[in-house]
């Protein structure tokens, strides 16, 4: 008898297969793996408020946080295809419950040394809130070993159970390349990771940094999802999604 604790909470894809049950299943164990997408669009959100003086000054602010926005777009699928995926979505009750997302285009560093040695790190200090950019420890001390920017990580800290927010990497500094008038010399084993957004939330020292495929928290964009099927029995479907931070 094959029991479960708990159901999957992430867009079935074929790294996320999905049971009969709702629960997750290991990749090639049965089950339905999701279908794969077709296309992700992907964006950046972050809203400036601008105003211009008489004199043409012009003076900006943010006026809300900042959130990624997804669009999926599948092949025509199969009614075995389709089903799971539909399903899943439906018990979402629309907006109402958030989950998670895993990008086929952010699965791997763009710096496969990175990806195959050691894509989870910690962080070397605390971060503020607000912050661009944290000390990170235990890297490769081979600099060609290390994150990229377009590289997309969430932070995981045992002190912080909410900080769920996806960060996209900007630059990055060792021990050999960084900017003095700003930073100290970092180690042999540490990075300086600049990112966007800024830090949502403090983070601990000793917070995991994780690279490997991580998992986006999203909730649909609407509550009305719809689809086609097509005179060869085939479905065409595609959803927008919208990061939901805890």
């Amino acid at each position: 008898m094959a029991t479960f604790t708990s159901f999957l909470d992430i867009l079935p894809d074929p790294n996320n297969p999905i049971g009969i049950g709702g629960q997750s299943l290991a990749t090639g164990s049965g089950g339905t793996d999701g279908p794969g997408f077709a296309s992700v669009q992907f964006s950046s959100e972050a809203p400036i408020q601008t105003s211009r003086t008489n004199s043409g000054r012009v003076i900006t602010r943010s006026i809300a946080g900042h959130k990624w926005n997804i669009k999926i777009t599948y092949n025509p699928m199969t009614r075995d295809q389709f089903e799971p995926v539909y399903s899943f979505l439906l018990e979402k009750n629309g907006r109402l419950n958030p989950f998670f997302v895993q990008l086929p285009q952010h699965m791997l560093s763009r710096n496969t040394a990175f990806a195959s040695a050691n894509p989870t790190i910690t962080t070397a200090t605390t971060g503020s809130k607000g912050a661009g950019y944290i000390l990170t420890a235990g890297h490769n001390t081979t600099e060609s070993t290390q994150p990229q920017p377009g590289d997309m990580f969430v932070i995981q800290d045992s002190n912080d159970s909410l900080h769920t927010k996806a960060y996209r990497v900007t630059r990055v500094m060792g021990n050999s390349t960084y900017n003095s008038a700003i930073h100290s010399q970092p180690t042999t084993s540490q990075r300086i990771i600049y990112f966007t957004p800024h830090l949502q939330r403090d983070v601990a020292q000793g917070a995991t940094c994780d690279f490997g495929g991580p998992y986006i928290r999203v909730m649909l964009k609407n509550d009305v999802q719809s689809y086609q099927l097509g005179t060869n029995n085939l479905y065409q479907f595609s959803l927008q999604l919208e990061e939901a931070q805890a």
